[in-house]
């Protein structure tokens, strides 16, 4: 009598390579969009350079929109979800939320090689105008939101200047964006190295706070 055919043993090793597989795709693809931009980021590359075959990036994502959208989700849209959580549950004064939300923002993107996501959309918005659309709606919309709603904590606790938040949160965003660019931009972000970005950042908060702070506010 035949013996019965043992069960399929499972493979710990090739189970964890699998499940890595998607992570490794996506740190592929953030490094060759950074590095290539947008229209000249092809699959193919990005399966090279995780090891994997073309076929196989297909598993995980439809297409190089759907696979730049996941780069995008990971690295910018996770952030500002748990930032909005840090916010609700600040106790302390709004002038020191204001000045960790702009560390945070430095430190968990604009310092980090994600961060060249914003300038290839500022590069190839013109190219790409729906992908353009979908990034300002998934990151720079959101990341308004919550700098206004530091704001306007402010306002309400009487601790800042009531001011037009629409315009505010554009000028207090502008020179962030800017060291983004010129950090991403060949030849012009040599100076953004070291400790001087975080340093722009502390000078850049407290001449908003003194500006916002109402007299005798903490």
């Amino acid at each position: 009598m035949p013996l019965a055919a043992s069960p399929a043993r499972a493979h710990p090793g090739r189970t964890r390579r699998k499940a890595a597989r998607p992570g490794e795709l996506l740190d592929a693809a953030l490094a060759l969009f950074v590095e290539k931009g947008f229209a000249a980021t092809r699959v193919e590359d990005v399966a090279a350079r995780a090891g994997v075959a073309k076929g196989t990036l297909f598993l995980y994502f439809a297409s190089k929109d759907e696979l730049f959208k996941a780069v995008v989700r990971e690295n910018a849209s996770r952030h500002l979800h748990e930032a909005v959580r840090e916010v609700d549950d600040f106790a302390g004064p709004s002038a020191e939320l204001l000045r960790e939300y702009l560390r945070r923002w430095w430190r968990l993107y604009g310092g980090t090689p994600a961060a060249g996501l914003t300038k290839l959309m500022l590069s190839e918005a013109a190219h790409f105008p729906e992908l353009a659309r979908w990034f300002e709606a998934e990151v720079v919309q959101p990341s308004h939101a919550l700098l206004r709603r530091v704001l306007q904590r402010g306002i309400d606790r009487g601790e800042f200047r009531a001011v037009d938040l629409s315009r505010l949160v554009l000028l207090a965003m502008a020179p962030l964006v800017q060291m983004v660019t010129w950090r991403h931009t060949p030849g012009h972000g040599p100076w953004l190295k070291d400790e001087q970005p975080m340093a722009l950042i502390e000078l850049h908060a407290d001449l908003l706070i003194r500006a916002l702070r109402v007299e005798g506010a903490p």
